[in-house]
């Protein structure tokens, strides 16, 4: 079902997590006669793991009467313009699709490339949720388009209160404010997935995210897993030369329908 752990952590982390809690209402699969075949975690966002031209309509049959559940539909980009072919018409227009999200893993310690490490960089402390939350915030507002949350932020900063709480949120926080933050955003297979990468404004282009990101890649791969992934929009060419340096490779492209 899941032939390479980078494409698939996402899922894989959510059902394990099921598995753990006793919910898995949220996946659906497609079978033959050796099995399960192909998967579809169906929730806030919509993502499709190992599913062809045959499995993409029966899934898409059964997501119709979801369109104001889903955030989006992300994945391997063949799947996803697949699956989002036969949704597009129930569904109407995207706001926005990122149609070229290089997907990006790493496997070397950075330390072994000579990169040096911000000795600063480490796990947000749990009684720092509310240093987190301008930052994480930013960082959504800047990358989605919009907040969020409207409203309270109640949901929001329980979302990030449980990252901070696994610890899987890093941080470096200079004079009571956090100025970098990435976040293990799933974690399964042996491999990490980054997601929401973000430095302060003010010291954009001057280096200092690669010391930062190579710190989280540091302590991830001697900690929680020896491979770490993530995907970058193919316009961002800031982030990919920092990614390339930290010795990230692209094994794959992923694409984002946001809704």
């Amino acid at each position: 079902m899941l032939p390479r752990p980078a494409p698939g952590v996402f899922v894989a982390a959510r059902i394990l997590e099921g598995a753990r809690t006793g919910s898995l209402g949220s996946v659906l699969g497609a079978r033959d006669e050796g099995g399960l075949r192909s998967v579809c975690w169906a929730s806030a966002n919509v993502v499709p793991v190992g599913t062809t031209a045959v499995d993409q309509p029966h899934f898409a049959e059964r997501l119709r009467r979801w369109r104001g559940r889903a955030a989006s539909v992300f994945g391997p980009r063949d799947e996803v313009e697949g699956l989002w072919s036969h949704l597009e018409p129930a569904w109407g227009a995207a706001r926005a699709v990122r149609s070229n999200q290089p997907l990006l893993v790493a496997h070397e310690p950075p330390s072994t490339l000579g990169i040096a490490l911000d000795e600063r960089v480490r796990p947000a402390r749990p009684e720092e949720v509310d240093l987190v939350l301008p930052a994480a915030e930013h960082m959504f507002t800047a990358e989605i388009g919009y907040r969020p949350y409207s409203g309270s932020n109640r949901g929001y900063r329980a979302s990030l209160a449980a990252l901070v709480g696994r610890g899987h949120t890093y941080v470096v926080v200079e004079d009571g404010e956090v100025v970098f933050k990435t976040d293990i955003g799933s974690l399964a297979l042996g491999c990490a997935q980054l997601q929401g990468v973000w430095i302060a404004p003010r010291l954009r282009g001057q280096g200092r995210a690669v010391p930062m990101l190579a710190s989280v890649v540091e302590q991830v791969m001697l900690g929680p897993a020896p491979l770490v992934s993530l995907y970058v929009n193919d316009f961002n060419a800031a982030a990919r030369a920092t990614y390339e340096r930290l010795g990230f490779r692209e094994v794959g492209a992923f694409a984002t329908v946001l809704l």
